[in-house]
């Protein structure tokens, strides 16, 4: 069991957003009031009672309410996203808190269910933060097997075919069975390019020369992948709003260890390229959780000149940029892995100037601060 660090307002009602073993059903089960209610979308026959009439769940809820029931807890709202109308209703005239988990923001759409705007929270659960693993966390393991629960709790060859299944469970349950595509083959071959690519520049006309498939089609479906949570993209950083719309993002998947699955590299040693991208991978997606924890303002982005000069991150906050970051898996740091940095400093003078590393005690190198990532992690956390 892991002390999640993800916080629900209290008395209000929230859904709960996420991929598949993330710990959502865990958390809420851990944190529910007794005499509450659940609903299990994923059983199959209180699937087929809702889908077929969802106003049946709106009269057990009332008849449960009379009976003293204040909590109710819908696990994988988005099998059924009618439901969301009803629990609107109920939370308005019944007083009533709702605890909702989904891992599809896309089908809760796509159904036209409203998605309880002003009546609920909306949160995200991610794969484990280093906070939740405690004094247990191991980087090395992370990047090879990444944060799932079931993963992180399980001995290595365990951890290996959880994430082998779990690839495929999302081929088959998330997209098929969800019906988020109709082309399932064109689908799966996008899929390993984009872990292939995880972290790249997104050029859409590539992957899909790639996956045999329209630019057009490629687009859509890194967009199933951010609405299910899946990947985030990595904006680029222009001094102006309309500039940054039209650069070209970086993509990250959700998770290394499900990106080394789709690779098929969860064996064998890493290279120092492959260790780098996952180690910045790794990183980047910290951060990431960490603002959705915190429900911080701040954003990420990433620093590339027309030249190639690259920063590989960005934290900006109230339009303020507080750090520029270049994240390097080498223990060692040389003036030549400052070439990015120095670039940025001449456009952008004044900004702290990092570089994150695997282990390293705290020193300057040029003013910049090389340093460790727990430290860095430690000063990103007030930053946010």
């Amino acid at each position: 069991m892991f002390r999640r660090v993800l916080h629900l307002p209290p008395r209000r009602s929230a859904l709960i957003l996420g991929p598949r073993q993330t710990g959502k059903s865990t958390f809420v089960a851990q944190i529910l009031p007794e005499g509450a209610w659940t609903v299990d979308l994923l059983r199959h026959d209180q699937f087929l009672r809702y889908s077929k009439d969802p106003a049946l769940f709106r009269r057990e809820v009332e008849e449960r309410a009379r009976r003293g029931v204040r909590v109710v807890f819908v696990d994988e709202v988005q099998k059924v996203p009618a439901l969301l109308d009803e629990i609107h209703g109920l939370i308005e005239k019944q007083k009533l808190r709702f605890i909702l988990t989904g891992s599809s923001a896309r089908k809760l759409r796509r159904g036209g269910a409203n998605l309880l705007a002003g009546r609920a929270a909306t949160l995200r659960m991610h794969p484990l933060v280093v906070e939740e693993h405690g004094e247990a966390f191991d980087l090395e393991r992370a990047l090879r097997l990444g944060a799932l629960p079931p993963v992180i709790a399980a001995p290595d060859d365990d951890a290996r075919t959880l994430l082998r299944d779990y690839a495929e469970t999302y081929l088959r349950e998330e997209v098929q069975a969800e019906s988020l595509v109709r082309n399932l083959g064109g689908f799966a071959r996008f899929l390993d390019i984009a872990a292939a690519q995880s972290g790249e520049l997104l050029n859409t006309a590539a992957v899909g020369r790639d996956a045999a498939l329209a630019a057009r089609t490629v687009s859509e479906y890194f967009q199933i992948l951010e609405d299910t949570l899946l990947a985030f993209k990595l904006e680029a950083w222009r001094k102006g709003a309309r500039a940054r719309l039209v650069a070209h993002p970086r993509v990250f998947l959700f998770d290394t260890g499900v990106t080394n699955a789709l690779n098929r590299r969860l064996t064998g040693a890493l290279d120092p390229s492959m260790r780098g991208r996952l180690f910045e991978q790794w990183l980047f997606l910290e951060c990431r959780r960490m603002l959705d924890y915190a429900q911080s303002e701040a954003r990420l982005f990433f620093w590339r000149t027309n030249h190639g000069a690259e920063v590989d991150l960005l934290v900006e906050k109230h339009g303020k940029l507080r750090a520029a970051v270049e994240i390097k898996s080498t223990r060692r740091v040389a003036g030549a892995d400052l070439v990015g940095l120095r670039s940025f400093a001449e456009d952008n003078p004044g900004v702290p100037r990092f570089v994150v590393t695997p282990a390293a005690e705290p020193h300057r190198l040029e003013d910049v601060l090389v340093t460790g990532w727990r430290d860095f992690l430690g000063q990103f956390g007030e930053w946010v």
